[in-house]
């Protein structure tokens, strides 16, 4: 059956559907020896050779999930130039390429999901799903009722405003707050963004859920396959 060449190229593993496309707009990708730069071509991956920089994809590969707590001073990408640890370095024994879905900052730590199902990937982390993130905020200070109002109604920063949040404070830790998050946007340094612009500048983050997937007791560097339940769940996500 024919589909998308960069759909086929997402499902073989290579990347996400939206880095395939990349790749295929580059002139890095062939078809039966011909170079591809027309995102709508479609494919049959049965009887088409397909090459990506000179060499031909892997078959289908079984698709693998991977809840990961991901460890302040870590970067969340597969390779980095220099030399810095990643999150490849905490996965042993996954024989499957697997890259992370979206983006945690390096010196925040928490739940991230890593995947070959790139189709699956792209959908997490399109805006338009508005899949909702759960982060623990250690702040400076206590926000007023006034910020947190603020926060929930959503604030504006250099690159526009927020969408309303989910805002709630935990508990007092000697004279600082802390405070349960929840957006569904994924701009860059979001919440400590946030918290910065109402006079409450992050202590320590941590990322505690992804969408319906919590990181319970985890450990930092810990992590285990999602359940055959879990992954459904994710995939009904793309049906909002």
């Amino acid at each position: 059956m024919e589909e998308r060449l960069q759909k086929v190229l997402a499902h073989a593993g290579v990347a996400s559907r939206r880095s395939c496309e990349e790749l295929i707009l580059a002139g890095k990708v062939k078809v039966d020896g011909k170079l591809i730069t027309d995102l709508g071509i479609k494919v049959d991956p049965e009887k088409s050779v397909i090459e990506v920089a000179g060499k031909p994809i892997p078959g289908k590969e079984q698709l693998i999930y991977i809840l990961l707590y991901k460890p302040a001073g870590f970067l969340s990408t597969v390779h980095d130039p220099q030399k810095r640890r990643t999150v490849m370095d905490l996965i042993h024994g996954v024989r499957q390429r697997v890259y992370p879905v979206g983006r945690l900052d390096y010196d925040t730590s928490g739940l991230i999901l890593l995947t070959n199902d790139g189709e699956l990937a792209n959908d997490l982390i399109h805006p338009s799903r508005e899949v909702e993130k759960t982060y623990r905020a250690l702040v400076k200070g206590i926000p007023t009722g006034k910020c947190l109002g603020e926060l929930a109604k959503g604030i504006m920063l250099e690159d526009g405003k927020t969408a309303p949040a989910q805002v709630r404070v935990k508990k007092i830790i000697n004279g600082n707050a802390l405070v349960d998050i929840t957006i569904h946007e994924g701009r860059n340094r979001q919440v400590r963004r946030m918290f910065q612009r109402v006079g409450n500048p992050v202590i320590r983050l941590k990322r505690i859920a992804f969408g319906p997937l919590k990181i319970g007791r985890m450990k930092p560097g810990e992590w285990r396959y999602l359940t055959d339940r879990e992954v459904e769940i994710l995939k009904r996500l793309r049906k909002k």
